[in-house]
């Protein structure tokens, strides 16, 4: 039986609270805020969380990797760069999962340095503080998850499936093996 880490239920409170909490922070901004999300882990939270939004937004994504299989290779590559101009806005990195901290706070000094936005702000629907490398906190996160999981579901994939099942959870030896045969 599959663990279940967060249900369907749980996320969308989650992506609610979250929108209502960013709403609090940037509903007196000039600028619309810029969400980016984190292709293409973070694209459902990140659409639900701008679905309860209630304010003016915009949105933009960036692609980077750093995963091979279930562990991540401590290499960053930047595949996709923003297209919104970011100078003097208040920006919103949308992550699925913060572990290691290296990929957002790459990111994270990536566009501060390039784009010179207003605020930079990092949410993520879960939070591995166990597995940190570098010092970053994560301004708003759904879940802290102390020990060591690989995670699937709800936009977290195994070599590019999984990202569908809308909920997330601890994948068995067989879900592996029959990832395997199909992608």
């Amino acid at each position: 039986m599959r663990e279940i880490v967060l249900s369907e239920k749980e996320i969308q409170s989650i992506c609610k609270d979250i929108a209502n909490k960013l709403y609090l922070k940037f509903k007196n901004s000039e600028k619309a805020p810029v969400f980016i999300g984190v292709l293409k882990g973070a694209t459902p939270f990140m659409m639900d969380i701008i679905k309860y939004y209630p304010g003016n937004l915009k949105i933009d994504f960036m692609e980077v990797s750093s995963y091979s299989g279930t562990s991540s290779t401590g290499i960053i590559h930047l595949n996709k760069d923003v297209t919104e101009d970011l100078k003097g806005r208040d920006v919103i990195f949308v992550e699925d999962v913060v572990d290691t901290g290296r990929t957002i706070k790459y990111i994270n000094q990536y566009v501060s340095i390039k784009y010179q936005p207003k605020s930079v702000t990092t949410v993520c629907i879960v939070d591995k503080k166990a597995l940190r490398v570098v010092d970053f906190d994560v301004d708003f996160s759904g879940m802290t998850l102390r020990e060591n999981k690989f995670l699937l579901g709800y936009g977290l994939d195994y070599e590019g499936i999984g990202r569908n099942i809308p909920y997330i959870f601890v994948p068995e030896k067989k879900d592996i093996e029959d990832w395997e045969k199909v992608k």
